[in-house]
């Protein structure tokens, strides 16, 4: 649902990896973004009646994105689809990062835009401790980008996780995703990602951010 950058950009992915998409907009002149070739269904209507849906094929829908412009359109549908419709893969756009939490703690996954903008800005002005990337429904699981003092370079993902009691999920180097194993080493300029409990965060980040404290640590 929402046929603008977001929504095309999602469709003509979805598409070239062998999906078929249908999209729904309220203006049909949003449909011009798409491509000559998109052989997908256009549906001019609102996200979240169900007239409009069926004639999308709800009913026979794997997953569902809602990423219109508006927050209470995007939830509206993305609980429709869920309740109605039996829809497990949904996920909506969210632009009010308060509303973002709610949802996701009734299970709907949310994409909280300007959050994860500013906080993508942000961390490559300052360093900012731990940054979400991912909540669990429940709120208790965080996967997090996590900065770290360069102490914690030449130590391997073991001890790391030792110290800290989080599970490394992934480093970042040189742009492209390594996943970790216990005897990787952390090397300059790498991006850490991190799974932890929500309430083991604050010790997470005093942890990682301050120097070890011997050289075994």
């Amino acid at each position: 649902m929402g046929c603008g950058r977001v929504g095309s950009t999602l469709a003509q992915t979805i598409e070239a990896r062998g999906h078929s998409v249908a999209v729904i907009d309220q203006n049909p002149d949003a449909f011009r973004r798409l491509p000559a070739d998109f052989d997908g269904k256009k549906v001019t209507g609102v996200g979240f009646d169900r007239d409009t849906l069926v004639q999308a094929g709800i009913e026979d829908t794997y997953a569902f994105a809602a990423v219109s412009d508006g927050d209470n359109s995007n939830i509206l549908a993305a609980r429709v689809v869920r309740e109605t419709y039996g829809v497990e893969n949904v996920v909506a756009r969210i632009y009010d990062p308060h509303r973002a939490e709610i949802y996701q703690r009734l299970g709907i996954p949310t994409v909280a835009t300007v959050r994860w903008t500013a906080d993508q800005v942000l961390r490559r002005m300052l360093p900012l401790g731990a940054t979400d990337e991912y909540r669990d429904p429940s709120g208790h699981v965080r996967l997090v980008q996590i900065d770290y003092h360069p102490g914690w370079v030449g130590r391997s993902v073991r001890r790391i996780e030792e110290v800290t009691g989080c599970r490394v999920a992934y480093l970042a180097r040189f742009a492209e995703g390594v996943l970790a194993r216990p005897d990787t080493v952390l090397q300059e300029n790498d991006e850490l990602h991190v799974l932890l409990q929500a309430a083991d965060a604050d010790a997470v980040e005093r942890a990682l951010t301050h120097a070890p404290h011997t050289k075994e640590d």
